[in-house]
């Protein structure tokens, strides 16, 4: 019994040996030996409680993982551990180069909001216009379409006749109320990018850039961007699905994103349409 009390006395108990250096226990019997039977049941209650946790959630969610829901206009949400920002979404194909092309249904009237970059670039609403893709032009068959010689937009662009009423009703989607004539009706991801000629939700009206001039047609810095980006892909600097990811995501830095341009660089003077 002399141990027992020692112990008590330096407040130093020890099980099997091992100091707990003075931190109080509730186990010890009356005669100084530890006994293991509290914590025994302690752990078959935790562990009774765990597994009745599980078995409610199975019974909620029927044993399987939530199924993905239809499409959704909302952005995914930021990373919670991370803070890092969502990875952007899968770009949509569209129905691809037509041999006649026909009017394609615009959004409603003032359901869409241009956005505007720090120095007054306009970009277009997400919701309304993501950017599509055809599903003709691949990273294989590069040569054989948008790399082409001689060309290969003129052969799939829709007339005239087909995107003039499309363009007004997309002015009307908008809310732009300027002259037609200083707007373009403008592919998102453009048809030298290998994006779709007449999916309605890659053509927007995109209004006139910072220093237009009105009546003097449409001062667009977004096409000089679209021809330095294909000629990035067709030298091999720059993926197909790449370059489409990022000029969807916000022209204005869609080679700063992919290494093409030094961040901080002066937005592209306007250049010829080849979108």
């Amino acid at each position: 019994m002399a141990p027992a009390r020692a112990a008590l006395r330096t407040g130093t108990p020890t099980t099997h040996g091992t100091p707990t250096h003075g931190t109080p226990t509730h186990d010890r019997p009356a005669h100084g030996r530890l006994t293991h039977r509290p914590l025994a049941r302690g752990a078959l209650a935790i562990a009774s409680a765990v597994l009745l946790a599980a078995a409610a959630g199975c019974s909620a969610g029927g044993g399987h993982p939530a199924k993905p829901g239809g499409r959704s206009s909302a952005p995914p949400a930021a990373d919670a551990a991370t803070g890092a920002a969502p990875a952007p979404a899968a770009l949509v194909t569209g129905p691809g180069p037509k041999s006649s092309y026909e009017v394609q249904p615009q959004p409603a009237p003032g359901s869409c909001a241009y956005r505007y970059t720090a120095d007054k670039q306009p970009l277009p609403d997400p919701k309304c216009t993501p950017g599509a893709i055809s599903p003709a032009v691949t990273q294989a068959n590069l040569n054989d379409t948008i790399c082409k010689q001689g060309g290969y937009t003129s052969t799939i662009r829709p007339p005239v006749n087909i995107t003039g009423k499309e363009k007004a009703e997309n002015a009307k989607s908008y809310g732009y109320t300027g002259p037609m004539g200083d707007a373009e009706y403008d592919h998102l991801i453009s048809l030298q990018l290998g994006g779709d000629p007449n999916d309605p939700r890659n053509l927007w009206v995109q209004p006139p850039s910072p220093d237009h001039v009105p009546g003097k047609g449409p001062n667009n810095p977004k096409d000089s961007v679209e021809t330095r980006l294909h000629t990035a892909i067709c030298k091999g600097q720059a993926t197909l699905a790449a370059v489409q990811q990022a000029i969807a995501t916000d022209w204005t830095t869609a080679e700063t994103k992919l290494g093409l341009k030094p961040a901080g660089a002066p937005t592209a003077t306007a250049d010829a349409d080849d979108d």
